[in-house]
C-alpha cells in the first residue's frame, strides 16, 4: 500500500455521520425515530432501481420505505421503517458538491426522516427554500 493513500469514507464512516445527525436532531422528532432503522447500503438494489425509475443507480442519495407516522394502519407483520442512505451516489454528490461530507449526510437523512413525518418532496423543497 502507498504511503499518503486515501480511500474513500466506508460505509461505517457514513453511518457515523448519519448516526450523529439523527442525535442532532430536536427531541420532538427522536422521540418517533426509535423504531426506524437506519442502513447504509453502497447503492440502491435492482428493486429500488427498477420501481423508482432511475437510469442509474447513482440517481438517488436516499430512500425512506415505511409508513409515515401522520397516517395510522394497521402494519403487523410489516417490515420495519428503514432510512436508506446509499453511500457511492452520496460520494459521488460531495465530490462534485461544495458542501461538507457531513452537510450532506445530514442533508439526506432529514430529507428521508421527512417522509417518515409524511412530508413529500415538494413539502420538504419549499421548506428548504423558505430557510434560504
Amino acid at each position: 500500500m502507498a504511503s499518503g493513500q486515501t480511500f474513500p469514507p466506508s460505509i461505517e464512516a457514513i453511518e457515523a455521520l448519519a448516526q450523529a445527525a439523527v442525535e442532532r436532531l430536536p427531541d420532538t422528532f427522536r422521540q418517533f425515530l426509535g423504531n426506524v432503522r437506519l442502513v447504509v447500503e453502497d447503492f440502491p438494489d435492482e428493486e429500488v432501481i427498477r420501481d423508482m425509475g432511475l437510469e442509474s443507480p447513482f440517481d438517488i442519495l436516499g430512500l425512506y420505505q415505511g409508513h409515515s407516522v401522520a397516517v395510522s394502519v394497521d402494519v403487523s407483520g410489516a417490515l420495519p421503517d428503514t432510512v436508506f442512505l446509499y453511500r457511492r451516489p452520496i460520494l459521488d454528490e460531495w465530490a462534485d458538491g461544495g458542501d461538507s461530507l457531513e452537510a450532506l449526510v445530514t442533508h439526506v437523512l432529514v430529507h428521508e426522516v421527512g417522509h417518515h413525518f409524511g412530508l413529500s418532496d415538494d413539502d420538504m423543497d419549499r421548506i428548504e427554500a423558505a430557510a434560504d
